[in-house]
């Protein structure tokens, strides 16, 4: 019989990657950075274990949807108050925060639970090309997504 092997904490080893997100589709890019967050490229992948990398996004403010979307999607936000939905699409809110978009995108797209919380904060998001991790060598990562043609 075969058996199956659970990695160590310590046996798992955490890259630091580089995404530029400047004319990708979000959609695209989301759903990327998250199979890399949870692991899901390594052989040693394990669903209910941290074994992902880090992973940087620069140029949040230059993603792209298709479509309406720019105009028709919309992100919602409650203070917990009564009466205290706020709501905004996404162009102002790309013109306001657009880390937010990416991080939302992303956050939907693991799992709904504390291992997603966890894998979340290895997720770092920056509005233009410049970020603080230059320290870690992050590895600039090419994504498969097709970039719009506009």
């Amino acid at each position: 019989m075969n058996k199956t092997s659970i990695p160590s904490i310590d046996s798992i080893d955490r890259q630091w990657f580089l995404v530029d997100a400047e004319n990708q589709t979000l959609g695209r890019l989301a759903s990327e950075v998250a199979s890399l967050l949870r692991g899901k490229n390594k052989p040693n992948f394990t669903p209910h274990l941290d074994t992902g990398d880090f992973v940087v996004v620069v140029n949040a403010e230059k993603v792209r949807v298709t479509g309406n979307k720019s105009e028709q999607k919309l992100y919602r936000r409650h203070s917990g108050r009564p009466g205290g939905m706020k709501v905004e699409t996404f162009n102002s809110l790309q013109g306001r925060i657009p880390e937010r978009i990416v991080e939302k995108a992303i956050k939907g797209m693991l799992p709904h639970n504390a291992l997603g919380r966890q894998l979340f904060r290895k997720l770092k998001v920056y509005k233009g090309p410049e970020h603080p991790h230059s320290a870690q060598k992050p590895q600039i990562l090419q994504l498969h997504s097709a970039s719009l043609a506009k």
